[in-house]
């Protein structure tokens, strides 16, 4: 099979399924057994690998220009085309190594557990449903990526306008913000309906493969073996116990330090002593060259690793109309590497989003040493682990020399507003999706409703985000969950993130205690890829996998400290 799939994953995007089938095909009859089961499960990672890669390079490109409709052509029909059918010829091999009763491979068992749960979950009436979720997916992100606004008379995406929001001036930062929130609220109905159409027919894929809702049949498709939803809502009430006060504490700071009566929503962003905007960068070269020196300082490996990145053209990350919103990064299993998207345009929160995709990255050329394609699935409880410590990790070298971001009381200010916002929007922000999605995909029929939605949001963002005055913003607040790009395109995640987050403090506070040692610790476990369960990756960092009062009690006091001594 080498021979025949030697091509690279961008030449084989223009084969035909014609060409694929027959080897699909082939890896589902060829005899197993334990003499050539390696060989087999090599064959089948190899062909699986440029499928998967094809795939996300062809959505790689869509996304950097939105407009190019040729782009998302192509995309869409090679979903349509190979990746589906994939899919579907993939279960028959899937069942193909179940039913052969193979001890599997050493290091190959959680894979072989995740394969059981998506063989349970298939059914080929959900294929087509899955071609029109992403394309309602791909529809939002159209909708959302040509969202602009006229200021200053220059037309400007609403990533730009976002920076606006750091203007000393008060006035200012309230006309960007509502310029921005008038423009979601011109394509509150579009997305309404985008939303609608979504959660009917995931409750139907649901329904499908014979669970009750579609927050059960996410559950397993989100391979959460180790805790269940009530473990999420216990989580969620040790959040409002312990980080929600935490982050009332940061917005009564930030009233005292404005001298206001009242926090509004377009004060959460700028410097509380009334300090102009952090300049980092002035432009993507610059981004790049600057936290190149940042992971060096973390770890040389690290460094060099970025470096290569910006070698073989890994990295999009200006801002640019017709690009598709936020940043995010693409696995290229078959090449073992990486790609960074973004749309930076010359902020602070820019440079902690190109330190948390980094992560990303760094994790995937890690576990390049890892044989089979399966092994690469890493839960996302532990893939936020390595982004949220690269956070932490790095932001203590903002300084880095001649070439670093900032000047020490600069990078201080940084750090603390990395620390403040980590706080907020790592469990009170996450509890809040979580709850609403909770709540939305146990009772789709109600939430397909976009008012309604809009009220349920409402209660939930003021339980867990306290201290900001929205008075008189009620159909502001009633939208800003459309903003939010998970409850679109990643249904039912955004608590992982919460769960990382811990994670991640307690990696930061070994390096705290020894810096060589805790990132060799990370870099150990992210190199084990998805061989291992969420506490063991988990126990390989060297940390606890917990959502209890105590351990979140132990990680806020830790930032706080930290916060309280960078002031």
């Amino acid at each position: 099979m080498d021979g025949l799939l030697s091509e690279t994953a961008c030449q084989f995007s223009n084969w035909t399924w014609a060409e694929i089938e027959p080897l699909m095909g082939e890896l589902a009859e060829r005899p197993l057994e334990a003499s050539n089961l390696e060989a087999w499960l090599a064959d089948w990672s190899h062909l699986r690998s440029l499928v998967e890669e094809a795939s996300a390079r062809l959505e790689v490109a869509a996304a950097r220009d939105t407009s190019d409709t040729a782009a998302e052509a192509r995309f869409h029909a090679f979903r349509e085309e190979i990746y589906n059918p994939a899919l579907a010829a993939d279960q028959r091999i899937v069942q193909h190594l179940l039913h052969s009763d193979l001890r599997a491979p050493r290091g190959f068992e959680t894979a072989l557990r995740r394969m059981r749960a998506d063989a349970e979950l298939f059914h080929e009436e959900n294929l087509d449903l899955l071609t029109e979720e992403q394309r309602l997916v791909n529809a939002y992100n159209r909708i959302v990526g040509a969202q602009t606004a006229c200021w200053d008379g220059e037309e400007v995406t609403l990533y730009e306008l976002e920076a606006k929001l750091e203007d000393p001036n008060r006035a200012t930062r309230e006309n960007a913000w509502r310029l921005r929130v008038q423009r979601q609220l011109d394509d509150t109905q579009a997305l309404n309906a985008a939303w609608g159409d979504l959660l009917a027919l995931r409750h139907q894929m649901a329904l499908n493969a014979g669970f009750r809702d579609y927050r059960a049949f996410r559950w397993q498709q989100l391979h959460r073996f180790e805790y269940t939803p009530g473990d999420c809502g216990r989580f969620r009430d040790a959040i409002e116990s312990v980080a929600v006060p935490a982050a009332r504490r940061i917005h009564e700071r930030y009233q005292r330090c404005l001298g206001v009566a009242s926090l509004r929503p377009w004060d959460l962003e700028v410097d509380p002593l009334s300090r102009p905007p952090l300049k980092p960068f002035q432009d993507a070269g610059e981004l790049e060259r600057k936290a190149s020196a940042v992971f060096q300082r973390v770890d040389p490996r690290l460094g060099a690793t970025f470096e290569l990145m910006r070698r073989q053209g890994l990295l999009d990350l200006e801002n640019r109309k017709d690009k598709a919103p936020h940043g995010w990064c693409a696995t290229y299993p078959f090449a073992r590497q990486a790609f960074i998207f973004m749309n930076a345009v010359g902020w602070q929160r820019d440079v902690m989003m190109l330190l948390h995709e980094a992560g990303h990255a760094f994790h995937v050329f890690e576990m390049a040493g890892l044989p089979y394609f399966h092994q690469l699935e890493v839960p996302a409880e532990f893939l936020e682990v390595a982004s949220m410590a690269m956070e932490l990790l790095a932001s203590t070298y903002l300084t880095e020399t001649e070439r670093g971001f900032y000047a020490e009381a600069d990078a201080a200010r940084a750090r603390v507003k990395h620390l403040e916002d980590a706080i907020i929007v790592s469990w009170p922000y996450i509890a809040a999706m979580d709850a609403f999605q909770d709540w939305a995909y146990t009772d789709p029929d109600v939430a397909r409703n976009g008012q309604r939605c809009g009220e349920v949001w409402a209660e939930i963002w003021l339980r867990f985000m306290p201290g900001v005055d929205w008075s008189g913003l009620d159909d502001a607040l009633h939208v800003t969950w459309q903003a939010i790009p998970h409850f679109f395109g990643w249904p039912l995640s955004g608590i992982e993130y919460g769960f990382a987050q811990l994670g991640a403090v307690q990696v930061w506070r070994n390096a705290l205690e020894d810096q060589r040692a805790g990132v060799a610790r990370l870099r150990r476990a992210l190199s084990l890829g998805g061989t291992a369960s969420v506490p063991k990756l988990y126990e390989a960092a060297g940390a606890r996998f917990a959502f209890d009062v105590e351990t979140l009690r132990e990680s806020v006091a830790l930032m706080e400290s930290t916060i309280a001594a960078l002031l």
